[in-house]
Formats: C-alpha cells, structure tokens, sequence
C-alpha cells in the first residue's frame, strides 16, 4: 500500500477527523500507479538499480531501502524539484503533523519502482536549529551540521554573506520539504496539502524551484556540460558498478551503516547529511571569457580551441566526453556510453603522473574534486552523492548577445555524506580552493578549481589549460560560479520521523 500526502489531507479535510486516525482509512490512501517515472536517466549517466538487483545486492549488505529517503541514493536524476524552506512555531503541532507525513515520505524502494513511485516525490531534512525547536538534544557528531553553513561561510571561500539570499543568511531556516515529480502542477497540489497539514505550525522561509533543462540540454548544467557521470557507487545499493566508478560503503554516505566510524544515536541510522547550496552561474560571461582564450593548436578554429579551453577548465567536454580519453576533440559516442565515459584514472602508459597535463590539467573541476589516481591507494574516504538540479531560465537572446546575465540561473547544489567535514566540506575547502593541490606535481601549486574554486572573492589562479604551455597560468577575476548561500542538514530515516522527530 503506498500512502500519498494529497489523500491523507483530504480524507482529513472531507471526514473532519483528526490527523492521527486518518492514517487507519486503508482504501482512500491508494493511489493510479504510473506509467512513466518521475525521474530522468540520461545516456551518460550511470543507470539505477532495477528493483530487484537493488533489493538484492541491499539483503547482503543488511541495508534497509525502504528506510533510506529516496532522494538520498539516486543522484542527478530529478525532472523538476520544489525546495519549501521552512521554521517551526509549534513544536508539538507540528510533530502531529509529522507524524502523518511520514507515512508519504518517499523510500528509495519507490523511487526505483515506477509502479511504486508517488505522484510527486517527498522529502524532508533538519537543520540544527530545526532539531533544537523539536528538542531532539542527541549529537550527531558532526560539528559543521551543528554549526550551520552561515559561520562556515568563510572557511568555504565565500566573500562573506552579503549575496546570499536572506533566508539562508542566519539560522532561522529549520528544515526543508524536497518535492520532485514530472509534472509541476503535481508539486503545486503537493506543496498546497503540506501547507494544509501544517497549517500555522510552520512558516515559509524561503523556495527555489529547478528543472533539467530543455530538449539535448538534459542532463546538463547550464554552462552546458553533462552532470552526474561520475557518481560513487554505493556497496548495498549499486548492483552493476560501471568501469571507472569507485564503489565505496555505504557508511560514507549514511550514518551507522558500514563505513562510518563515527559514534552516533541508534535513531541516527539509515540518515544523511545534506549540504544544500544555492550556486548562481554567470553564463554568459563564462562563455564570453572561452571566447576570448581560445587555446592556439595547429588545425584548430577559434571556436574549436574555445571549447577546447572549456573541456580542459571542467575535464569533460560538453557531450560529457572526458578530456583524459578525448584530448583534442569532442567525442559523442564515448559520452554517451556508460561503459566507457568514466572509465579512467589519470594515468597513462609512458606518461609521467607527477608532471604530465596533456590530457588532463591538475587544475581541471573534475580532477580537481575526484583526483582518482592521483593518489595511491585510490581515496574512498572523501565522497559525496550529488542530487543537485538546474535552476533558472535559460539565456535570452539578449544575455548572449550583451555577455551580461540579466536574470539569474544556476545550481541547486545537494551533497549527501555521513561526514559533512569528510565530503562536502573539506571538497571545497581542501581541494577546490586550495591552489596548492593536488599535492606531489612537478608544479607545486596547480591552482585553484577553475569551474567552483572560491577565494573570498579574490582573483584566482589556474595554470595546466594550455596543452602547448604547462606552466602558462591564467587569472580570473570573475567567480563565474557564486555562492547565494545554503544550509546544512540532516535527512533522516523514515522510522526516525515516524518516532525520534513526531514524539
């Protein structure tokens, strides 16, 4: 039986009974199943589970699918998503609500099940602060969650807070509602029944709405490069790894599970930590700044040396063909083939790991945030499942042609880890910002990450793009990705909203 918010609030709404018992009308609760998913799978993106693969490789591992909220696992695959970022005015109302919407919180089992799937997908994490205003006082051992992102600001790179959106720019936010489904007139009536559930208990902070982008641009991010190829595999849920792809356990990514060293509240488990950020990218700009260094190889035109420089900035080209496999030109096939697009490491026969950016420049996004056989042995402890979506529109006629954004578009950026100071966290600080990584090159300081590298609003440098010149470094004085601020939380299990969060 698979319960959906709409109908519990409205069998509540029509029967005028309370919310507890409104869970006990077996019959008014199902739902049409569907016939297409609410998620999206683009050729280069490493395929999900099937159901029956997932719910076997998960019986070995003893990991609980039905327990793991679903947007936890299944990476870059939502259509169109809602963020409702909320505070809490009355804890004990609010937990009577709760204590209804878990039953609607959607699984993993559903989301890899369209004949399970809800028609739109919820979702729901906590702040610390959120988990201060329902008095849950258990550590979950992660000082940067129990911070908050808003004193981390700094320790990120951002040049202060005075661009982030004002909902994020302190500690008021306690908790945040994920909708995703096919169809946005699905997430309004969704969003419309939570707000009648929860009535006065909650208040609305602030919302962002993302969507994949249009026609050959699925999958991409809007600088136009194809996302979420190089997700970790998850030991328990991956059922057939892709070559190239690290399979990690699952204690990287959630709490008391296989992995996770860190002591933590039984109620903790089967949870993750969400770092939501809010990143505005500035397109046209970043396209005009590979218009203007076009890399100069011979047999090359101007625009194919511009996206030359571009795939060597991020590591991919556009199509998502790795620069390490496609040096010199974009390779379509190759990205839209699972079995290959992912499957390397750096390193090749002859070549010199310690000096040699022909392929790949230190400084690229990609190795830069993944560096892979860079070390040795290869790192399993720095990961994170990105979830993240499109926001915005996409650029006008008049935005290409002035170079200027007029209106804003970007990144949902979502990464969940056991560890925010393990993931996330020490991703950005550690290696996106630190100019001196990555370590044990002939060039000492490679730069900083050409595509999300901060440096408190500073210049930065990044050298290894020009393959005729190594050591040539290039200055940016423009962060074509900006930090609009964000939140840390916590995702928790759905027995855990059903008892620690609704008690």
């Amino acid at each position: 039986m698979r319960f959906n918010i709409i109908s519990i609030v409205s069998v509540s709404l029509v029967a005028g009974l309370a919310l507890q018992p409104v869970i006990a009308v077996p019959g008014s609760n199902l739902k049409p199943r569907r016939t297409t998913s609410i998620l999206t799978n683009p050729d280069a993106q490493p395929d999900l589970p099937s159901p029956s693969a997932a719910a076997t490789v998960a019986a070995a591992e003893s990991l609980n699918l039905d327990n793991i909220q679903g947007d936890i696992l299944i990476g870059m695959k939502k259509n169109k998503e809602r963020f409702i970022f909320f505070s809490i005015n009355n804890a004990k109302s609010f937990k009577k609500s709760l204590k209804v919407l878990a039953l609607a919180i959607t699984s993993t089992t559903q989301l890899l099940d369209v004949n399970k799937q809800p028609q739109a997908m919820v979702n729901i994490a906590f702040s610390q602060t959120g988990l201060n205003a329902l008095n849950i006082t258990d550590s979950l051992g992660d000082p940067a969650f129990a911070g908050g992102m808003f004193t981390d600001a700094a320790f990120l790179g951002d040049p202060g807070t005075s661009n982030w959106v004002s909902a994020f720019a302190g500690t008021s936010i306690h908790g945040v509602f994920l909708l995703a489904s096919d169809s946005t007139d699905l997430i309004d009536i969704e969003i419309a029944s939570i707000k009648v559930l929860f009535g006065s208990s909650i208040t609305q902070q602030y919302s962002l709405a993302g969507q994949v982008r249009p026609g050959d641009q699925l999958g991409h991010e809007h600088f136009g490069f194809m996302d979420g190829i190089s997700q970790p595999g998850i030991s328990g849920f991956t059922a057939n790894p892709t070559p190239g792809q690290t399979v990690i356990d699952p204690g990287h990514i959630l709490l008391n599970e296989t992995g996770d060293p860190v002591a933590r509240p039984s109620w903790a488990k089967d949870g993750s930590f969400l770092a939501f950020r809010q990143l505005k990218q500035l397109v046209p700009e970043f396209e005009k700044f590979l218009a203007d260094n076009p890399i100069n190889e011979p047999g090359l035109t101007p625009a194919q040396g511009s996206a030359l420089f571009g795939a060597r900035l991020m590591g991919r080209w556009k199509s998502g063909a790795p620069v390490d496999l496609a040096p010199m030109f974009d390779d379509p096939e190759l990205a839209s083939d699972p079995l290959r697009n992912n499957n390397f490491n750096f390193s090749h026969p002859g070549s010199d790991l310690t000096s040699d950016q022909s392929n790949c420049p230190f400084s690229a996004h990609i190795r830069k945030t993944a560096p892979r056989s860079d070390f040795n042995p290869v790192n399993v402890n720095n990961h994170i499942i990105r979830a993240g979506i499109p926001y915005g529109p996409e650029v006008s006629t008049t935005e290409a042609a002035s170079n200027v954004t007029q209106t804003e578009r970007g990144l949902a950026f979502i990464a969940y880890q056991s560890n925010i100071g393990a993931g996330f966290r020490f991703i950005q600080h550690s290696w996106a910002n630190n100019p001196g990584f990555i370590f044990g090159k002939n060039d000492s300081t490679p730069g900083f990450d050409a595509v999300i590298g901060q440096n408190a609003g500073q210049a930065r440098f990044i050298s290894g793009l020009d393959p005729t010149d190594a050591s040539r470094d290039f200055t940016l004085v423009m962060d074509f990705v900006q930090s609009r601020g964000g939140e840390y939380f916590f995702s928790p299990s759905i027995s855990a909203l059903k008892t620690t969060f609704s008690t």
